[in-house]
């Protein structure tokens, strides 16, 4: 039996929602509370100099997430749950969508309340709450947690041919690293405003070996094998998600607009090829699943070996070695020595 290993600390930007309050409305002066505690109309704002915090989470049994040892916000081991996905309207006219987490101690009690948003907010400025939904924030979470490919990226299929992601069809055989040619199991797609978590990062044809650029979503893993250890991880396989490498001139984010993302599931967490570039495919875990469909999520069953024993954990880099504006380069010299 494979022994399963537990899955990587994935972190998110939020506020305490002591700091975000209500300067108009029904719940005026008060910080902001569970859905059924809260009024649609209501504004509410960030005081000057408010900084989001990195909340760390683990995937738990079940539908549960739990504070992971280097959060900054919340108590090591306390369970958090998604209370619901909000709307709040700019006074531009913007739209603004957020999740509300909830911290429970160990004796059920709601201990503190997390605002996730998924664009940036901005202090002193008048946020109008336009929608509570208590149906979809897991499936808004999955959107943020899930690994995505954009339109127009070129796949690698087992025959050799290069072919877009957006032309692909469930079925379609493609060359893997570890496992040779595999069949993709569900190809999902989703089309969203490309700003804070749901930005994408563009790789520069050339920065990582690649022949054409190749845009992917911020938390997307990359596959690097090292000839020499360049950035002193002290191992040769490497997983470097693609946001620590932006350095503002080959790797970029790209803000602004709409970007059509697409996700591939197949029955084992895969690395394929992208563009020529080695990167994960989606993972599913307690936070990804949502975004499934209900009958395929029921297919597989509570257990989906090659997700969850993780056959490429223990690979991921720690943020701090690529701190340098460098890190890209040094990781191509690394590979191609």
């Amino acid at each position: 039996m494979a022994r399963s290993r537990p899955a990587p600390a994935q972190s998110v930007p939020v506020y305490r929602a002591d700091d975000v309050r209500a300067t108009d409305g029904a719940n005026m002066g008060d910080a902001l509370s569970f859905a059924a505690e809260l009024m649609l109309d209501d504004i509410y704002e960030l005081p000057y100099g408010a900084a989001p915090l990195r909340l760390s989470l683990l995937p738990s049994a079940g539908s549960r997430f739990t504070v992971a040892e280097d959060s900054e916000v919340g108590t090591t081991g306390s369970a958090l749950h998604l209370d619901s996905a909000l709307m709040f309207m700019s006074p531009d006219g913007q739209t603004q969508e957020a999740l509300l987490l909830v911290e429970v101690d160990a004796e059920g009690t709601a201990s503190e309340i997390f605002l996730l948003p998924m664009a940036q907010l901005l202090p002193q400025t008048e946020y109008r709450l336009v929608g509570i939904d208590t149906e979809q924030q897991r499936r808004k979470f999955a959107e943020v947690g899930c690994v995505s490919f954009t339109r127009g990226t070129h796949i690698t299929l087992g025959s050799g041919e290069q072919r877009l992601i957006e032309d692909l069809v469930v079925g379609d055989k493609v060359l893997t690293r570890d496992d040779g040619v595999k069949a993709v199991r569900w190809i999902g797609q989703s089309t969203v405003r490309a700003v804070g978590d749901f930005a994408p990062i563009r790789i520069a044809a050339g920065t990582l070996n690649n022949e054409n650029d190749l845009i992917v979503s911020p938390d997307h893993r990359l596959f690097i094998y090292q000839r020499t250890d360049e950035v002193g991880a002290g191992r040769s396989e490497l997983l470097v998600k693609a946001r620590h490498l932006v350095n503002g001139y080959t790797v970029t984010l790209l803000d602004g607009g709409f970007v059509d993302y697409f996700q591939l599931l197949f029955d084992s967490h895969q690395i394929i090829y992208a563009e020529g570039i080695a990167a994960e495919t989606m993972l599913i875990d307690t936070r990804t699943r949502a975004i499934l469909p209900d009958d395929l999520s029921q297919a597989l069953g509570d257990v989906i070996p090659g997700h969850s024993d993780l056959p490429h954990a223990g690979l991921d880099v720690n943020e701090k070695l690529l701190k340098r504006p460098d890190a890209a380069e040094l990781l191509r010299k690394a590979s191609t020595r």
